[in-house]
């Protein structure tokens, strides 16, 4: 194949690409109860689409001005990446203002060193670096996919951090270490590398547009853009519409009396497979279970629901005021403090100490009967 031929077929699959990204990102900003996720897949998928744009061969690269807004939307790709793989994959996590100073920081940089802001030593180290922290940001989103695989109990985003996530890592890990070495690499040499990363950003959109088409024709959850959950963890869609025909009611009650009467939650180390081997079922029909039955999202939530209520009882027991609140976390099975703090104050929005003073101090209602007499006395 010459030269035209792969060029032709190069730009074939950016144009492809980049279209397939853009009706992803205008299906996701059409929706008006965008959750934190759906914002960083559109700017995702808009980041992609100009880096399949801005690097496509016959690109006009003598008119800097035109480049300017496609380099400053393609550059923060990595950022919207480790971002969408942190609000994707961790029901717990909130964007801060300063994951919007990393993104202007790096795309800065970018545009400072593409339009010669540096000199020509300087200019290298800044390349190499912001080579750096894209390769170092894809390799936190994988330990976010992988650190949360197990407790993760939403088999569509199960099978979603397989696909598009590792997908992508492959995409962002390959351009990395070719820009990172000394000497271009022969076998991906222009213009078949090009052609080859052309290939599969159009491979990567496709297949984030077809998961996001197929759930949506099924009603179902979308793993790109999860819906929200209540303090407990548990999935509002699931709970609102508390659909359990599928699940037998007799697991769900071998379950509830391991959690409420055997206490299981207590045990150190407890996984979702132990759980499964204590209700002699298989792992997946489990997680299918917690999730579908109870509307549990993540496997911890689920856990710390039971810990949590334990230790508010603890908290509010006068008997036990004087035991420290390291004894009592420890107890409902939490294994530090600070896990344990963060927990509860999530799910209370004030601090174990502060629960505890405040229901101390809180004077029990008079019983009916109590109340009853005093009024009759009065009205003698």
């Amino acid at each position: 194949m010459n030269s035209a031929a792969f060029i032709a077929l190069d730009n074939g699959c950016r144009g492809a690409a980049a279209g397939l990204l853009l009706m992803f990102a205008a299906v996701l900003f059409r929706n008006r109860n965008m959750t934190s996720t759906m914002r960083i897949g559109a700017a995702l998928a808009v980041a992609g689409a100009a880096s399949a744009i801005i690097e496509a061969p016959g690109f006009p690269s003598q008119w800097p001005w035109i480049s300017l807004p496609f380099i400053a939307l393609s550059s923060g790709g990595s950022v919207f990446f480790w971002l969408w793989a942190r609000a994707a994959f961790d029901d717990d996590f909130v964007l801060r203002p300063w994951h919007r100073g990393l993104w202007f920081a790096l795309v800065g940089l970018t545009l400072l060193a593409s339009y010669g802001a540096f000199t020509r030593p300087a200019a290298s180290l800044i390349d190499r670096a912001l080579t750096l922290t894209n390769l170092v940001l894809a390799v936190l989103a994988v330990v976010q996919t992988v650190t949360t695989w197990r407790t993760d109990l939403v088999a569509r985003r199960r099978r979603l951090r397989v696909t598009v996530l590792m997908g992508t890592l492959t995409y962002i890990g390959t351009n990395a270490v070719a820009n990172l070495s000394p000497v271009a690499i022969l076998a991906w040499v222009s213009p078949a590398r090009n052609l080859a990363n052309a290939i599969g950003l159009c491979l990567l959109a496709v297949l984030a547009g077809w998961s996001l088409f197929r759930t949506a024709t099924s009603n179902q959850t979308v793993t790109l853009t999860p819906a929200g959950a209540s303090a407990d963890g548990r999935s509002l869609a699931s709970i609102e519409s508390d659909d359990r025909s599928e699940i037998d009611p007799a697991l769900l009650n071998r379950l509830e009396r391991l959690m409420t009467q055997e206490r299981v939650y207590r045990r150190e180390g407890l996984t979702i497979g132990s759980l499964a081997a204590l209700m002699k079922l298989p792992e997946y029909r489990l997680r299918q279970i917690i999730n579908e039955g109870l509307g549990y999202r993540n496997f911890n939530a689920f856990l710390n629901r039971y810990r949590i209520d334990e230790a508010k009882a603890a908290l509010a027991d006068p008997s036990q005021k004087e035991v420290p609140v390291l004894t009592i976390a420890m107890d409902a099975g939490f294994q530090s403090l600070g896990p344990f703090n963060r927990a509860f104050k999530a799910d209370t929005d004030v601090t174990p100490t502060e629960f505890r003073r405040l229901a101390l101090t809180q004077a029990p209602p008079k019983p009916q009967s109590e109340a009853r007499n005093f009024e009759i006395g009065q009205s003698y």
